[in-house]
């Protein structure tokens, strides 16, 4: 073989190796090779809550599908700050992100509990997650936390809750006179409400409500649901529990992130935070049904709860009290982000309630006549 003939057969099998290596970076996945950012992310709940498992289910939701760009970094309640400082925090970055409820937020305005703890004019959570992505809502939440309180946060709200029991009686209740001078922990505006119905209200975040109620200084406690309740240690302080109730007949979680840090993101990483608690808010409203269930069973089957519905009478006196809270707020005209802010708010809601709740009620078939027809037989 001549110089020439060896030179040419070098150069082939050099291409054909340039070509097998481009081949396999093209079936090589695409690995981005930028920096991993890692935010600090912290719950507003104990560690050992249900509600805690529900943010971590975020955070693993981000971290799975972040490829390695983006990560979060979950934190109890407390690991920086407390439940209750939560906003301020990531208003400052000292945080970048959290979990939460609205709520928790009521004393800086009273119109972020519509956000969460809202009147009982929503048939369910699933419906105020409706009116908040596409009856108005989420532009409202905006401006109350943009435009009116300059806080450098952005929020979605995730996770539809079902309707919240009255709570926990160290002594049975029948009346609505009975509320009346109990000294009673509840949060946002079913604070409002009980003051109505006069109570003597101590808002707490979860972590401290257990041992206030062992200690009597509080003599009755609402905070969620039975699996928070249950590991919060609620049956061994008390055994009368009343579920069903008007003061916070539907709610839903708030993710936070510090507004400069959200938006310096690739808009891939913003719109991935993002629909990554649509994804957390769908499996919540399923493994609930699960673990909800179960607790509540084995709390009165095993724990000696006294599970019982609230007494109509209260329930009754509880929308009587939410017609005077309501109209007192809307009157209110201290300043605009008062009263005419709050009435913005309820009035969107009221809209979206009457079209959305008429059709519900007139197009869904009764669950309770088909259920007792399967499982209510003697």
């Amino acid at each position: 073989m001549t110089e020439s003939e060896n030179a040419g057969r070098r150069g082939l099998l050099k291409a054909s190796a340039v070509a097998a290596v481009g081949a396999a970076v093209l079936a090589t996945p695409q690995v981005s090779r930028a920096q991993t950012v890692t935010l600090r992310f912290q719950s507003t709940w104990p560690q050992r809550d249900i509600f805690h498992e529900f943010a971590g289910d975020y955070v693993s939701r981000v971290n799975a599908m972040g490829g390695g760009r983006l990560r979060l970094e979950l934190l109890a309640a407390g690991a920086v700050v407390g439940a209750f400082q939560l906003l301020d925090a990531v208003h400052a970055g000292t945080l970048d992100g959290g979990h939460g409820v609205s709520a928790y937020w009521f004393g800086r305005n009273r119109a972020f509990s519509l956000f969460g703890t809202t009147p009982p004019w929503f048939g369910d959570a699933n419906q105020l997650l409706g009116w908040f992505y596409y009856g108005g809502g989420e532009a409202l939440y905006r401006e109350l936390m943009h435009d009116t309180l300059r806080m450098n946060a952005v929020g979605f709200m995730s996770g539809p809750m079902p309707t919240q029991p009255l709570g926990w009686f160290r002594n049975p209740i029948e009346r609505a006179e009975q509320i009346r001078g109990l000294r009673y922990r509840t949060v946002g505006l079913a604070t409002d409400l009980f003051q109505e119905m006069g109570a003597a209200v101590v808002a707490l975040p979860g972590g401290e409500i257990v041992p206030a109620l062992e200690r009597g200084v509080i003599d009755a406690a609402e905070f969620n649901n039975p699996s928070s309740d249950r590991v919060l240690g609620f049956p061994d302080v008390a055994k009368n529990y009343y579920i069903q109730s008007y003061h916070q007949a539907v709610e839903c979680f708030e993710i936070l992130f510090n507004r400069q840090r959200f938006e310096a993101l690739p808009a891939e990483n913003q719109a991935l935070l993002r629909h990554c608690a649509e994804a957390a808010s769908a499996d919540m409203s399923w493994k609930l049904q699960d673990r909800y269930s179960r607790d509540l069973l084995a709390m009165s089957q095993t724990q000696g709860v006294n599970v019982r519905p609230t007494p109509r009478p209260i329930l009754d006196a509880q929308l009587q009290a939410w017609n005077r809270v309501i109209e007192r707020q809307e009157a209110d005209n201290s300043n605009p982000a008062a009263g005419p802010f709050f009435k913005k708010v309820c009035d969107s809601q009221r809209d979206w309630c009457r079209r959305v709740g008429n059709f519900m009620l007139r197009y869904q078939v009764s669950p309770v006549v088909s259920y007792n027809h399967f499982f209510a037989r003697g």
